[in-house]
C-alpha cells in the first residue's frame, strides 16, 4: 500500500523523487490554460475551470452547508430501518401475487403467517389437560385484535398439524394489515405467549415471526458492522495515507453518504416499499466509494503539493483530472445499480434506490467538499504522520510505484501466459456455479438458534406433510359442487400430487389445498405448479404457495435478464469509450469485468448452497440460492470492478495522450494506481467482510462474495490480465474509426491536460509484440 502515499510524505516527496517529471503529465509545474480551457478550445476544460473556482472560492461556507445538509440527513433519516419491509422477493404482477392477495382478502385461513408450536413434553397433545389448555389459548388468540383465520390441531383434528410423534401441535392464524402493522402486532402478542402456559411450552414462528425477528437481526447486525469497519478502515487508511489527517477525510465523505442515503431512503418509504437488506448496501458503498474516490483525489492533490503548486492550484489540476475520472467512475457504478430497476421485485429495487443514491452523494462529496478541505488544510494534509512511531530512518515512498512498474513489465514480457493462466483459473474457480439451484429465501436465513428458525425446523424435521408448504389454487366464477368435485378429482390425478383438500367455498370464489410430493419448492414442485395452471378448469384458476412464487420469480428475473444486461453492457462502452476513445478498450472492460466475477459466482454455490465452511462460518444451508442474490451480486460487483477499471484506463490513456509510447504508457498507468486499486480494494473488502459477519446468511453471502470479487478484480485482473490482454492488441487498443474518433474528440473526457500532439493510429498490427523496456526506465 506504500505507492498510494508515495507523493504525498510532504512537498517535494513522490515516486519519482529526484527524477525530473515532465510538466504535461498533470503537474503544477506548467499552469493550465487560461479559466481551465484546453489547449484545443473545446470548453470542457473551461467548464471544469468554471467548475473548480466554484467549489473552492467560499471552501468554508461550502463545509458550513455540508454540516448543517448533515445534520438535517440525521433527522430526516432517523428511524428509517423501522419502516422498511424484510420480503420483496415476489413479482407483483404475477398469479401467484394475485392469488396470494383474494386469498388473503376471502379466505384469511388459508394464507396462515402466524404459526404457535405447542410441546406438550412427555404427554400427547391429545392428553385432557394438554386439550383443554391448547383449546383456551387458540381461542384467547381468535380474540385478539388484528387477529383473523384462527385454526389448531384441536379444532380440526388434521394430521399435518400434529407432529408424528404427538407431542407437538400447531395452532395457526393470520395476523392482519401491512409488514408494518403485522410487526407491531407480534411486538404486542408475543410477550403473552411466548413460554409455559399450563401443561404446554409456546414457541412462537411463521412467516410474519421470521420477517420480524430478520429485520430486527439486521439491523442489529449492521450496527456491529459498522463498530467493527469504522476503525479498522481509519487504521489501514492512516497505514495508507501516513497523516491521521488525510486519512479522516475518506470518512467524513464516507458519513456524509451513508446519512445522506438514510434519509433518502427514508423519503421513499413514504411512496413504495424498500427492503430491509438495502441499509447493509448503504454502509458498504458509502465507506467503500467514499474511500475508494477520496483515496484517488487526496492522492493527486498530495502529487500536485508534492510538484511545489500551491493548494488552490493543486485542487484544480486535481479536479481536471483525478476529479473526471471520479465523475466517470461514480457513472459507471450507477449504471450497474440502476438495471436493478427494470426488475419488479422491490428487493432488488431497493438496492437501485439505495445504491444510486450513495454513489451520487459519494461523488458529490468527493467533487465538492474534499476540495473545499483541501483547499483550506494545504500542506497540512500531510500533518500527523503516525508512521513514524512504527519506523525508522526516511521513507521509502518510491518503492511501491516502483514494483508496480517492475510487475507491469514482467506481465508484458510474459503476457500470452498470463492471459492463459488466469483466464483459465477464473473460469475452473467459477465453475460450481453451472450446478447452481435457484429457491426462496425462508427461516434458514436467521441463525439455527432464532426462536422462529427453531419452529420451521421442527415443522420440517417433524410433522407429516411440510404445513405451510401446499399450494393453493384460487377458483374464481360461479361452479357447481360437481363442478368443483370433477375438478378436485383431476388434479389429484396429477403425477406430483400427494392430497388435495377442499375445496373451500365463500361466495363465486373457492380455494383447493394441494399437497406436492416431496419437498414444498422442489423441482417436482415446481413442475406441479405449471400442470396445475395447465389443467382445464370450468372457471378461473390462479394458482399460488411457496413453489408457484419461486416459478414466477424466476420467470420475472428470466424475462429481464438479458434486457438488463444490455443496458449495462451498452452504458458501459459508451462511458468508458468517452473515457479513452477507443473502440476495443470498452469491449475488454466489459469482458474481463465479467470474468473478474466467476469466482464470487463459482464461491457462492460451493458454500452457501452445498454448505462447504457452514460451520465455520456459522449458517444454515438451505440447498439453493435465492433467486434474486444473483443478479444484486452481479449489479454490485461490476459496478465496483469498473469503478477500478476507470483508474486504471484513466491513468493509461493520460500518459498514452503525452507519448504515445503503449507499452510505457500501460506500465506507467499499473506503477500510478497499482498501489491505490489494491489499497482501496482491501479497505472495501474490509468493510465487507464486516457486513458479511452478519447473522443473516443472504447478508453474510453478500457480504463475503462481493469482498472476494473485489479482491480478485484488483489483485488479478487489473494487476495481472489488464496488462497482459492490453499487450498483446498493442497500439491497435487504441484505434477507432474516423466518425467515432471526431465524436470523442467534442464529447469525450479524460484524465489529464490537453493533450500533446496526438499519436499516429496504431500501425503495428493487434497482437505483434513491441519491443521490451527497461520497467525502471526514467522518463
Amino acid at each position: 500500500m506504500s505507492e498510494v502515499n508515495s507523493a504525498g510524505d510532504g512537498p517535494g516527496a513522490g515516486p519519482d523523487q529526484g527524477k525530473s517529471e515532465p510538466a504535461d503529465r498533470g503537474g503544477s509545474a506548467a499552469p493550465p490554460p487560461a479559466e481551465g480551457g484546453d489547449a484545443d478550445g473545446r470548453g470542457t476544460g473551461a467548464r471544469l475551470g468554471g467548475w473548480t473556482r466554484f467549489v473552492t472560492a467560499r471552501p468554508r461556507l461550502s463545509l458550513l452547508v455540508a454540516l448543517l445538509l448533515t445534520a438535517l440527513a440525521v433527522v430526516a433519516g432517523s428511524g428509517v430501518a423501522d419502516r422498511l419491509g424484510s420480503g420483496g422477493w415476489e413479482d407483483p404482477t404475477a398469479e401467484s401475487t394475485y392469488a396470494t392477495k383474494a386469498l388473503e382478502r376471502e379466505f384469511p385461513a388459508s394464507q396462515p403467517n402466524l404459526l404457535l408450536l405447542l410441546r406438550a413434553g412427555g404427554s400427547s397433545v391429545d392428553d385432557p389437560a394438554v386439550a383443554a389448555e391448547a383449546k383456551r389459548v387458540t381461542a384467547r388468540l381468535a380474540a385478539e385484535p388484528g387477529v383473523t383465520g384462527v385454526g389448531s390441531y384441536w379444532q380440526s383434528g388434521s394430521p399435518a398439524l400434529k407432529s408424528r410423534d404427538g407431542h407437538e401441535a400447531l395452532i395457526a392464524a393470520r395476523i392482519t394489515g401491512d409488514e408494518t402493522a403485522a410487526a407491531d402486532t407480534l411486538d404486542r402478542l408475543a410477550p403473552s405467549y411466548r413460554g409455559r402456559s399450563g401443561p404446554v411450552e409456546v414457541e412462537i414462528g411463521g412467516p410474519v415471526a421470521v420477517r420480524h425477528e430478520m429485520q430486527t437481526t439486521i439491523r442489529e447486525d449492521l450496527t456491529r458492522a459498522e463498530l467493527i469497519a469504522l476503525p479498522v478502515t481509519l487504521l489501514l487508511l492512516v497505514m495508507v495515507f501516513g497523516s491521521a489527517i488525510a486519512a479522516l477525510l475518506p470518512l467524513g465523505v464516507g458519513i456524509f453518504a451513508i446519512l445522506g442515503t438514510n434519509a433518502v431512503l427514508r423519503g421513499l418509504t413514504e411512496v413504495t416499499d424498500v427492503s430491509v437488506f438495502a441499509m447493509n448496501l448503504t454502509t458498504a458503498l458509502g465507506l467503500g466509494l467514499a474511500i475508494d474516490y477520496a483515496l484517488f483525489i487526496v492522492r493527486r492533490f498530495r502529487e500536485e503539493l508534492a510538484t511545489g503548486a500551491a493548494p488552490r492550484a493543486a485542487v484544480g489540476t486535481t479536479l481536471r483530472t483525478a476529479g473526471r475520472t471520479v465523475l466517470f467512475s461514480s457513472l459507471t457504478v450507477a449504471v450497474s445499480l440502476a438495471a436493478m430497476l427494470l426488475f419488479p421485485q422491490y428487493f432488488l429495487r431497493s438496492f437501485a434506490y439505495a445504491g444510486i443514491a450513495v454513489v451520487l452523494l459519494a461523488a458529490g462529496a468527493a467533487l465538492i467538499l474534499l476540495p473545499a478541505a483541501l483547499v483550506l488544510l494545504g500542506h497540512r494534509v500531510n500533518s500527523l504522520d503516525l508512521r513514524r512511531l512504527f519506523r525508522r530512518g526516511a521513507p521509502r515512498a518510491a518503492e511501491g510505484g516502483a514494483a508496480w512498474g517492475r510487475t507491469a513489465s514482467l506481465v508484458m514480457r510474459r503476457a500470452p501466459l498470463f492471459v492463459v493462466a488466469t483466464t483459465a483459473g477464473l473460469i475452473v474457480l467459477g465453475l460450481p456455479f453451472l450446478g447452481v439451484t435457484f429457491g426462496t429465501a425462508d427461516d434458514r436465513q436467521l441463525p439455527s438458534t432464532a426462536e422462529s428458525h427453531v419452529v420451521q425446523q421442527h415443522i420440517r424435521d417433524g410433522f407429516p406433510g411440510s404445513p405451510g408448504g401446499g399450494l393453493e389454487v384460487l377458483a374464481e366464477g360461479p361452479a357447481t359442487a360437481t363442478q368443483y368435485a370433477e375438478y378436485g378429482k383431476r388434479i389429484a390425478a396429477l403425477p406430483g400430487v400427494q392430497r388435495v383438500d377442499g375445496p373451500l367455498v365463500k361466495g363465486d370464489a373457492a380455494y383447493f389445498t394441494v399437497l406436492p410430493k416431496g419437498e414444498a419448492v422442489d423441482e417436482g414442485a415446481q413442475r406441479l405448479v405449471g400442470e396445475l395452471r395447465a389443467t382445464h378448469a370450468p372457471f378461473t384458476t390462479a394458482v399460488t404457495g411457496t413453489a408457484a412464487v419461486l416459478v414466477d420469480s424466476k420467470d420475472a428475473i428470466g424475462d429481464r435478464l438479458p434486457w438488463a444486461a444490455g443496458f449495462i453492457a451498452i452504458v458501459t462502452l459508451l462511458l468508458v469509450f468517452l473515457l479513452t476513445g477507443s473502440v476495443l478498450i470498452p469491449v475488454q472492460a466489459v469482458l474481463l469485468n465479467a470474468l473478474s466475477l466467476t469466482a464470487m459466482f463459482g464461491a457462492v454455490v460451493w458454500v452457501f448452497q452445498d454448505g462447504h465452511l457452514s460451520g465455520l462460518l456459522d449458517f444454515t444451508s438451505s440447498g439453493s440460492i435465492e433467486t434474486t442474490l444473483p443478479v444484486l451480486m452481479f449489479c454490485v460487483a461490476f459496478g465496483l470492478s469498473m469503478d477500478y477499471g476507470v483508474f486504471l484506463l484513466s491513468r493509461i490513456k493520460e500518459e498514452y495522450d503525452h507519448t504515445g509510447d503503449h507499452q510505457e504508457a500501460v506500465r506507467f498507468g499499473l506503477q500510478r494506481t497499482g498501489g491505490l486499486i489494491t489499497a482501496a480494494a482491501v479497505i472495501l473488502a474490509v468493510v465487507m467482510v464486516a457486513i458479511g459477519t452478519s447473522r443473516v446468511a443472504n447478508t453474510k453471502m453478500l457480504g463475503l462474495g462481493i469482498a472476494l470479487a473485489v479482491l480478485m478484480d484488483a489483485m488479478v485482473v487489473r494487476s495481472l490480465l489488464v496488462p497482459a490482454v492490453m499487450r498483446l492488441t498493442g497500439r491497435a487498443t487504441w484505434w477507432a474509426p474516423g466518425p467515432l474518433r471526431r465524436f470523442h474528440d467534442r464529447f469525450g473526457l479524460s484524465e489529464g491536460e490537453a493533450p500533446t500532439a496526438a499519436p499516429a493510429p496504431a500501425t503495428e498490427p493487434a497482437g505483434e509484440p513491441e519491443p521490451d523496456r527497461d520497467p525502471v526506465e526514467a522518463r
